[in-house]
């Protein structure tokens, strides 16, 4: 790999990596991946202990760069990992350390 990165790619995986750097987010992405299921805000708020509010921000956060998904429930919206993206935070990672990335198959 000889060429650097264009702007724009490197702006996106900055973006990425910016949103997993707070642990509370990690932890909250880990918690529908784990479950394997969507989960309620209510839910989120009280496995990782947090108000409302706060787990509403990080959620926003974690949604504006496709790590989680929003499906409407009703009147609730539930959070489920993007099954679709996951392999993208890999690939990026490894072209960001100067390694071949495996082929996301279109969806990043």
């Amino acid at each position: 790999m000889d060429e650097l990165l264009d702007r724009a790619t490197a702006q996106t995986y900055a973006s990425w990596f910016r949103a997993l750097a707070d642990p509370t987010r990690v932890q909250i992405v880990e918690l529908p991946a784990r479950h394997a299921r969507p989960m309620s805000v209510g839910e989120i708020v009280a496995a990782v202990g947090l108000a409302q509010s706060t787990a509403s921000q990080h959620l926003k956060i974690l949604t504006e760069v496709r790590f989680v998904l929003v499906e409407p429930v009703g009147t609730a919206r539930h959070h489920r990992v993007n099954d679709a993206f996951v392999g993208c935070f890999p690939s990026a990672a490894d072209v960001v350390m100067g390694r071949s990335a495996p082929s996301p198959n279109g969806v990043c």
